[in-house]
């Protein structure tokens, strides 16, 4: 029997960061992959593929109601959308290889089947062949992430009735897509296919998308995505969904209880994700779980038998893929006796569409809530010459400050390359920075960053170019 000092169930970004992170530490470490390709779904079928779809259709949107501006003929353009998912499938293809390397690079081994507790130091492996291999771990870490959600009364045919996997791997751009769910997977999958040509329809329960986020964020970003062609059907709850032949018909209720019906020949159903912890065995490792089903951690992320760790989507928090990675070399620097800390306020939060969303610490509507005295400073885009320069003039950014202190307190962005520019706001508020020590920091001219600085001036009243 094979015996290891770590051993990692799962290797998506929280998986294989901790299993890397513990051989670095010099533990002994083994990771265990059902599938058998290593990435777990960020890397299969969720961020990679995803951004690569996003990628791809942004530069068709871009050649097909920009290009000319810019003075450049394109002619008749056309989609080629098989090319489009080959390269898609090449992107995740081509990192998913390279978590292999690194697994090999780092000395791990790597077992592909379903692991599962036959007791709290023991793990048996079930492979394709029926075989079954058991491995001792003096410490185990969960890292099974989530699968997506649905509705009771909705059944997944995963043909016309989809979810956010098969949306990633269509045979045809949808004529009409039926999005239930106006959240981050809903909207990036929406904006894919409506930038390909089709029409999308999103059907949203709440009374705003993205809910969560800043409100000033929904309203943006509701905005930008009208102008871009999709519909939007908020305060609306889903009642039905059926498929029939190419058809789905969804039907939902209005805020006037009015029972409203959707056609179209694809739904997307995006109404969240779900932790994953089917055939893990947990019951005989006496590993506890909340009632919302996720695995019961404490601050370590230590489950209450103290040699098992869990990590990332199973665990309680946003279910974000950079969350899921710094709580992997987390665990692994706990194990080895190292106190690194966390701090969850600081763990951004984006939105790939176009134009981005980004966003860190607490909305406004939060700090109203906690009733926090705040100051806030926000800069249209549009009056930066870096966004007149290439056309990208939507958005703004927004921060928030401590009446008295100024630290900054929150920052909430939509515009183009806000998911590269929230890097740099999570780095100030790591260091607890004021919104002064930010506005007197230089910000190259001209760039997109730009917006942060003005921002932070006019928390004060003194924006310069506004």
């Amino acid at each position: 029997m094979n015996t290891y000092d770590v051993t990692v169930i799962g290797s998506g970004p929280g998986g294989y960061v901790a299993a890397i992170r513990c051989a670095q530490l010099g533990l002994k470490t083994a990771i265990i992959e059902k599938y058998n390709t290593l990435g777990g779904t960020c890397l299969n079928v969720g961020c990679i593929p995803s951004k690569a779809l996003l990628d791809s259709s942004h530069h068709f949107h871009d050649a097909t109601n920009h290009f000319e501006k810019h003075g450049i003929k394109t002619g008749k353009l056309s989609v080629d959308f098989k090319q489009m998912i080959t390269r898609k499938d090449e992107v995740v293809s081509q990192t998913c290889d390279g978590i292999t390397f690194l697994m090999k690079k780092n000395k791990i081994d790597i077992y592909t089947g379903i692991g599962s507790f036959k007791d709290a130091t023991h793990i048996n492996i079930a492979k394709a062949d029926d075989s079954v291999e058991t491995i001792e771990s003096k410490h185990t870490i969960i890292a099974t992430g989530s699968k997506p959600s649905t509705l009771p009364f909705i059944k997944l045919d995963k043909k016309r009735v989809i979810t956010s996997t098969e949306a990633l791997s269509l045979k045809e751009i949808p004529k009409h897509l039926l999005v239930i769910g106006g959240g981050v997977i809903g909207l990036e999958l929406g904006s894919v296919y409506k930038r390909l040509g089709a029409e999308v329809s999103v059907i949203e329960y709440l009374p705003e998308i993205i809910g969560g986020m800043d409100n000033m964020l929904s309203k943006e970003l509701k905005k930008s995505l009208r102008k871009q062609g999709l519909k939007f059907f908020v305060s609306h709850k889903v009642t039905s969904v059926s498929p029939k032949g190419k058809e789905v018909i969804v039907t939902a209720e209005n805020k006037k209880g009015e029972n409203i019906e959707f056609k179209g020949d694809y739904c997307l159903v995006s109404v969240g994700r779900r932790p994953y912890t089917e055939g893990l065995g947990l019951e005989n490792a006496g590993v506890k779980m909340t009632e919302r089903g996720q695995i019961e951690t404490n601050a370590h992320l230590q489950t209450n038998i103290s040699n098992i760790y869990a990590i990332g989507d199973v665990v309680k928090g946003a279910m974000l893929a950079h969350k899921a990675s710094e709580e992997g070399e987390f665990v692994a620097e706990v194990i080895v006796g190292q106190k690194p800390h966390m701090d969850y306020n600081l763990i951004p939060g984006v939105v790939y569409t176009w134009p981005e969303v980004a966003a860190v610490g607490k909305t406004e509507e939060e700090l109203k809530e906690a009733k926090i005295d705040y100051k806030v400073g926000s800069f249209p885009m549009r009056a930066l010459g870096r966004a007149r320069a290439s056309m990208d003039l939507e958005g703004q950014v927004k921060i928030l400050a401590d009446a008295k202190t100024d630290e900054i307190l929150g920052v909430h962005m939509i515009g183009a390359r806000a998911a590269d520019m929230i890097a740099s706001c999570v780095v100030a508020m790591e260091f607890r920075a004021s919104s002064e020590d930010i506005a007197r920091t230089s910000h190259a001219h001209p760039s997109f960053t730009e917006a942060i600085k003005e921002a932070c001036m006019a928390v004060d009243g003194r924006a310069i170019h506004s």
